[in-house]
């Protein structure tokens, strides 16, 4: 395993994205422990992937422009309802102290959010395999997309723990936490923008 690839790895990982902005907004609701559920949960989905990518399904997604398109305006949905619930102080991001949220339940917000990305598995077609050295075989290949998982996971926790560290006092402002809400609702919907307009 290159240093290139790692450090290719940290850098895609560590770009604010939809799991770094869940992550935070996890730890921020419900502290270190929702963070690093959260952080799970968004590590699920690249193991996922880079599966499907190996099956074949990402070939499929590119080749078939309606089942790209279906998967990602499911995404984008999914993302727009995150940013609603989000203002409207449901779904478990309601930044108030003593709010708990089931474990299970952030986790399957984490592995959908990033699930419904059909550009994912397309993703790791293209990266992984610029790292292959000659004659790899399937093994490499795994290992270097479990590599990238265990890279997501702890840069994630890292995001939780620095999140965490400030918690405290941004949950003693009412108007931190009221602006706080708008920009992860903003950035969640951003996102979602950024994916519907996205093209295979």
């Amino acid at each position: 395993m290159s240093i290139e690839f790692l450090l290719t790895a940290f850098i895609v990982c560590v770009a604010p994205g939809v799991g770094v902005i869940y992550t935070l907004s996890s730890t921020l609701s419900g502290g270190f422990r929702a963070g690093l559920w959260a952080a799970i949960g968004c590590t699920i989905p690249p193991i996922l992937h880079m599966l499907m990518a190996m099956a074949g399904l990402a070939a499929l997604l590119h080749a078939s422009a309606l089942l790209f398109q279906a998967v990602k305006f499911a995404g984008v949905a999914y993302l727009l309802w995150m940013a609603w619930g989000i203002l409207q102080a449901e779904g478990g991001l309601q930044f108030r102290p003593g709010d708990r949220v089931a474990a299970r339940v952030i986790v399957r917000r984490g592995i959908m959010l990033n699930l419904l990305n059909p550009k994912l598995p397309m993703f790791f077609m293209a990266f992984l395999p610029q790292f292959l050295p000659a004659g790899a075989g399937t093994g490499a290949l795994v290992e270097l997309g479990l590599a990238f998982a265990a890279m997501t996971f702890a840069v994630f926790v890292g995001y939780a723990a620095l999140a965490a560290s400030g918690r405290d006092a941004v949950l003693s402002s009412d108007r931190a936490m009221r602006w706080l809400r708008r920009g992860f609702a903003a950035s969640f919907a951003a996102l979602g923008l950024k994916l519907a307009v996205s093209r295979a």
